[in-house]
C-alpha cells in the first residue's frame, strides 16, 4: 500500500516526511519524484521508463530503490515502491512535487494528502535556495504545482484526497497528524512530535508562519499576489490588502535579468564558474551528453555540502 504527499517545493513536505517516518507503520523514504519523471505512457497504454536518465538522477541514486529492467513499467514502479519500506506491513507515503497526473494515470486508486504552504513565504524560501533571484520569479514552482493539481483533479474527480495546510502542522501539529493518520487508517503515534530528536529539523516554530508580513515589500506582495490571481484564495489564502503590481514589459525584462543574475551568482559562488558553465552550455547546444560529468560534480557537491 501506498499513498502520495503532493505538495510545491518549499511548501513543508520535508517536515511532514519527518514527522511520518516515526510513525512505525509508515516508511517516508524522501523525495519521489524520479519514479514519474522519466515514465511515459504511450497512446496504446504501454509504460515505458527511461532507465538511462533515471539511473543519472541525483535523489534515485540516493534512494535504496532500483529498477528492475525485466520488469515492464508498471510492474517495475510497484517494486521500485516496494522496496522504499522497511517492513512489508509498512504504508509508504510517496513525497512528489509534479508528476500527479502520471502518477494517478498509472495509479488512479491512490489516496492524496495535498500539502499547501502560503506562496508568498514559499516564493521568498525560493530565493534563500538559488532557484529564483526575485519573489515574481520564486512563485513559478508553485503556480506550476498546484495547477497540475487542478488537472489531475479534473481528470480524476473521484480521487480520494485530504488537504494539508503547512501552517496549520507547524500550530497545531498533533491535531493535524491524528486527521492524516486517520486518513491512511493507522492509529495516531506521538513519537511523530519527536522527529526533531532525529533529525536536524526544529521542533515546530511558530515564526515560520506568515514571514512574508515581516520580510516582503508592499510591492513584492503586489507582485506575487497579480501573478497568483485567483489560486490565492481558492487554496485558502487572503489577499494581502496591498495592490497587485502587473508589471510592464520593460519591468518584466529587468526582473527577468535581476532573476538571472542572482541564480548565476549563487550557483558560481557553490560550484564555481566551470561546472554551471558546462551544464548551461550543454543545454542551450541540447547536447546532455556535454554536461552529464559537469552536473554529477555538482549534484556530489550538493549533497554533502548544502543538503546535510
Amino acid at each position: 500500500m501506498f499513498v502520495i504527499a503532493y505538495g510545491a517545493l518549499r511548501s513543508g513536505t520535508t517536515l511532514l516526511r519527518l514527522m511520518l517516518d516515526m510513525h512505525p507503520g509508515l516508511s517516508c523514504p524522501g523525495e519521489t519524484d524520479f519514479l514519474f519523471d522519466f515514465t511515459a505512457i504511450a497512446p496504446d497504454g504501454r509504460v515505458t521508463i527511461d532507465a538511462d536518465r533515471l539511473g543519472r538522477n541525483r535523489i534515485y541514486r540516493a534512494s535504496r530503490a532500483r529498477l528492475d529492467p525485466a520488469l515492464p513499467g508498471r510492474e517495475a514502479l510497484i517494486d521500485m515502491i516496494g522496496q522504499l519500506r522497511d517492513r512489508p506491513d509498512q504504508c509508504v507515503v510517496l513525497m512528489m512535487h509534479r508528476g500527479i497526473e502520471t502518477a494517478l494515470r498509472l495509479f488512479p486508486d491512490t489516496p492524496i494528502l495535498h500539502m499547501l504552504r502560503d506562496p508568498r513565504d514559499v516564493a521568498r524560501s525560493s530565493i534563500g535556495m538559488g532557484w529564483a533571484g526575485t519573489v515574481y520569479h520564486g512563485v513559478e514552482h508553485w503556480l506550476r504545482t498546484e495547477r497540475e493539481w487542478d488537472r489531475a483533479m479534473a481528470a480524476f474527480p473521484g480521487t480520494r484526497t485530504m488537504t494539508l495546510h503547512y501552517e496549520r502542522l507547524i500550530l497545531a501539529p498533533a491535531e493535524e497528524l491524528a486527521r492524516i493518520t486517520s486518513f491512511v487508517g493507522l492509529p495516531f503515534d506521538p513519537a511523530m512530535l519527536d522527529y526533531h530528536r532525529a533529525s536536524t529539523y526544529d521542533p515546530p516554530d511558530a515564526s515560520l508562519v506568515e514571514q512574508w508580513r515581516r520580510n516582503q515589500t508592499a510591492r513584492d506582495l503586489g507582485l506575487v499576489e497579480a501573478r497568483l490571481g485567483p489560486l490565492l484564495t481558492a487554496r485558502g489564502y487572503a489577499p494581502s490588502g496591498h495592490r497587485p503590481v502587473f508589471p510592464r514589459r520593460m519591468e518584466r525584462v529587468a526582473l527577468q535579468a535581476m532573476n538571472k543574475r542572482a541564480i548565476w551568482s549563487l550557483r558560481v559562488k557553490r560550484h564555481g564558474l566551470r561546472d554551471p558553465l558546462l551544464v548551461g552550455l550543454a543545454k542551450r547546444l541540447r547536447l546532455p551528453a556535454l554536461g552529464h560529468a559537469a552536473q554529477a560534480r555538482i549534484d556530489a557537491r550538493t549533497v554533502s555540502e548544502f543538503l546535510k
